[in-house]
């Protein structure tokens, strides 16, 4: 069976994000085994700081990516017509479609990820806590990714 040009996008854009989501677990998994406290983040060496780099590289790649190439790609399979969608209504076809819970905890993704990636407090803790947000927030990425290779591949 030959696929089609938007089988073959979303085939393409869910090995990438599978790609970036496996780095992600096990950054997360390193992390986790690491168990850093508030007091890690006051003097990080050299490792922590690569492991937090890897980890916020890799959240970012995934959620951009989902974002831009496989949710697209996922409509376009469906048939939808994105080119003209902005990025929040292509998030609202998708829950409306049932591939996203909520629009809006996408979004919030989103700005976790901007917290993390963009500002970086001086705080010992607020850096903490932003990191634990952005771990638990990584779990829901990498749930959401689930959700879609289900959909994808039953």
């Amino acid at each position: 069976m030959k696929l089609t040009p938007e089988q073959m996008a979303l085939q393409h854009s869910l090995a990438l994000c599978q790609g970036h989501a496996d780095a992600l677990q096990d950054a997360l998994q390193d992390i986790r085994a690491r168990d850093m406290g508030k007091d890690d983040y006051t003097a990080m060496s050299k490792q922590d700081r690569r492991l937090l780099d890897q980890f916020a590289y890799r959240y970012t790649r995934l959620q951009d990516d989902m974002g831009v190439k496989l949710m697209p790609a996922v409509l376009k399979s469906l048939g939808e017509e994105v080119a003209l969608l902005p990025p929040i209504d292509r998030f609202a076809r998708l829950e409306q479609l049932g591939w996203l819970e909520s629009a809006d905890d996408w979004q919030t993704l989103r700005q976790i990820r901007n917290q993390f990636s963009h500002d970086f407090p001086d705080s010992p803790s607020e850096r903490f806590e932003r990191w634990q947000t952005a771990v638990h927030a990584a779990a829901q990425l990498i749930s959401v990714l689930t959700r879609f290779i289900s959909k994808i591949k039953p």
